[in-house]
């Protein structure tokens, strides 16, 4: 991007909305940030509040909104199992009447929207890794159902509004995602694990730890949702995430390593429609957009921990982070 653009960002006192607006307060683009503050916090932007760039608007996507914008990133969105099945109704109203808000001032404002779907859009895949071509195999009536069919409708009003009405629009179906600015109590596996470790309790792996997951460093993705923006053509769907895969076991022990924590490790069973294999082909986002994860995981890692340190703050006594060995990235899953 050359010239400074007015942004929107729903969701943007959120985790990854949050390194977002960072991304683009630092282009020199004007950003409004957009939040009810469900999931978000304000403390995520706690920094950017002075800035004459910046502004914070308190606000439910699932009612109507109107700001002049050139481009609207909309992430507005529960985005882990604990709190997209907390109010699971509401869980698809915001993600299916939010993004037609969102289309609907693309439409009115001549913008170009982006849209954060989800690697959830193919349920417990039996394709694997998943190329963006993959339909699927998703449980509608399940509990896990209000998010993962509430963004597979998402991506649908969206690709309509492109086809129907004109409107630009870049879909990104993003995978899983770690780094700083997680929510203490996200209730997905990396956030789990980092807090159960800093505060000395068992790490809880869910199955047997055989399932795999590939996990992208929230830097990484943002660039990746920045270029996918910005390129002239590409609509999507666009798998943005890392294909480096590891299981779920071998993320907990490397999470005991890097904090030096002596918890245990205990199973419990594994919840209903938990996907056994996530992992994303990358190919098309690196043809197209030149997009390649930079962030070796055990360096992701520590940056997460220590940020973790600071928001579990003094109070909670943690042990000490083990010295760095090497940077190298861990061993593949062997299912992988």
């Amino acid at each position: 991007m050359s010239a400074a653009l007015r942004i929107l960002v729903t969701g943007g006192a959120g985790f990854v909305g949050s390194h977002l607006c960072d991304r683009l307060i630092r282009e020199g683009h004007e950003v409004v940030a957009l939040d009810d503050f469900s999931t978000g916090s304000r403390a995520n932007v706690a920094h950017l509040l002075r800035h004459r760039r910046f502004r914070l608007v308190e606000h439910d996507v699932s009612q109507p909104y109107d700001l002049a914008v050139d481009r609207i990133y909309n992430l507005a969105s529960p985005a882990s199992p604990p709190h997209y099945q907390r109010d699971p109704v509401r869980t698809t109203l915001v993600n299916v009447v939010g993004v037609f808000h969102a289309l609907r001032l693309a439409e009115g404002r001549g913008a170009r929207v982006f849209q954060a779907s989800t690697s959830e859009v193919y349920g417990d895949p039996e394709v694997h890794p998943q190329p963006e071509s993959y339909r699927g195999a998703v449980n509608p009536v399940g509990i896990r159902a209000c998010y993962d069919e509430g963004k597979r409708c998402a991506e649908s009003l969206v690709m309509d509004f492109h086809r129907r009405r004109g409107v630009e629009v870049r879909l990104a179906r993003i995978f899983n995602t770690y780094g700083p600015r997680m929510a203490l109590d996200d209730g997905r596996v990396v956030s789990n694990f980092i807090v159960q470790a800093l505060r000395g309790e068992d790490l809880t792996v869910y199955g047997s730890g055989a399932q795999t997951r590939s996990f992208c460093y929230v830097d990484d993705l943002v660039e990746g949702i920045v270029r996918l923006m910005e390129h002239p053509t590409e609509a999507g769907p666009v798998n943005l995430g890392n294909p480096e895969e590891f299981t779920v076991l071998e993320l907990a022990e490397e999470v005991l390593r890097l904090t030096g924590s002596r918890s245990r490790i205990v199973f419990r069973p594994l919840p209903q429609d938990d996907p056994r294999q996530r992992r994303p082909v990358i190919d098309h986002a690196r043809r197209t957009l030149g997009f390649a994860p930079k962030v070796p995981l055990r360096v992701g890692l520590r940056r997460t921990i220590e940020g973790f340190r600071g928001a579990l703050g003094p109070a909670r006594p943690a042990p000490a982070l083990a010295p760095p060995e090497s940077d190298s990235p861990l061993p593949r899953a062997a299912n992988g």
